[in-house]
């Protein structure tokens, strides 16, 4: 099979297009042939090396977390789906910019989504709804998502407005317009934040989801006057020493499952910045690596 793949850790023009080893599915899981895949932050830290006494990959590795596609090849144990079927999900840490994936944890993609907003969907929802759901109930609350215009942030944003909060996102003012549509409160991020959220939400922010990782956690609890009312899920040692939320992804089908069903009702949509050819890939990833993406940057394959 065609895939990307690095054969040693270094920037993005260490990725190279060639044939790669067909993976095949264990019990619980499924192979896809592979429609698109997303590009996330954990993808290019691997490639980098940043990771490697955390998170060691074989090498080659073929970058990628998650994906959408079609079902081709079923492992022993799965109920519940077909060969044909249509779905978006997750896998290991590497994998999926490939022309076959294997899924551990999957849902069956909208008809409301394309297959590039299927394959974007996958850790983003998953990271936010995880986020959100570590600050208890979102209906009648105020809620600030830091760094709101991001895969995870906007996430985030259309999630939490579909279960009732009241969102204020943080992001450059470019950006502005672009969380408007995703239903929240734009404001600049940065010195003077508090002031300008006492403007915006006079009783004051109930919770807050930083998605972020700027250095801004220490000022976010101050706002929420509660570590407890803060999750991180880019900030993990800041957090832990704070005491605010740490959250992780997990590849859980429930969550996927809830996403798609928003999806399916149009109250959540992936948004997409750019969809890159596989050939493209070193260049989507030096993008996504510079940061200020606006949405997901995704690879058609």
């Amino acid at each position: 099979m065609r895939a990307a793949r690095f054969h040693e850790y270094g920037g993005a023009e260490k990725l190279v297009i060639e044939q790669a080893p067909e993976p095949r599915p264990g019990p619980g899981e499924i192979r896809i042939r592979v429609a698109a895949a997303s590009v996330n932050p954990i993808d290019w830290k691997l490639r980098a090396g940043a990771l490697r006494e955390l998170i060691p990959v074989e090498l080659p590795a073929v970058p990628g977390r998650d994906a959408a596609g079609v079902v081709d090849e079923i492992g022993d144990g799965v109920e519940g789906v077909t060969v044909g079927d249509r779905v978006f999900g997750l896998g290991g840490v590497t994998g999926a910019t490939a022309e076959l994936f294997v899924l551990s944890a999957w849902a069956h993609a909208p008809a409301t989504w394309n297959d590039e907003q299927a394959a974007g969907a996958g850790l983003a929802s998953v990271t936010a709804m995880r986020g959100l759901d570590a600050l208890g109930p979102l209906a009648g609350r105020t809620l600030l998502v830091e760094g709101a215009s991001g895969g995870v942030g906007s996430a985030a944003v259309e999630i939490a407005v579909a279960r009732g909060a009241t969102v204020i996102g943080t992001a450059s003012e470019r950006n502005h317009d672009f969380l408007t549509a995703l239903g929240a409160v734009p404001t600049t991020y940065g010195p003077g934040l508090a002031q300008r959220l006492a403007a915006l939400a006079p009783h004051g922010v109930d919770i807050v989801l930083d998605t972020a990782a700027s250095g801004s956690l220490d000022d976010l609890v101050a706002i929420a006057g509660d570590p407890q009312r803060v999750a991180t899920v880019a900030d993990h040692a800041r957090g832990q020493r704070l005491g605010t939320h740490v959250v992780n992804a997990e590849n859980d089908p429930s969550l996927l499952a809830a996403a798609a069903e928003l999806g399916g009702q149009g109250r959540y949509t992936p948004r997409i910045e750019e969809v890159c050819s596989l050939e493209r890939i070193a260049e989507a990833h030096a993008r996504a690596e510079g940061g200020r993406t606006r949405g997901k940057i995704v690879i058609r394959i």
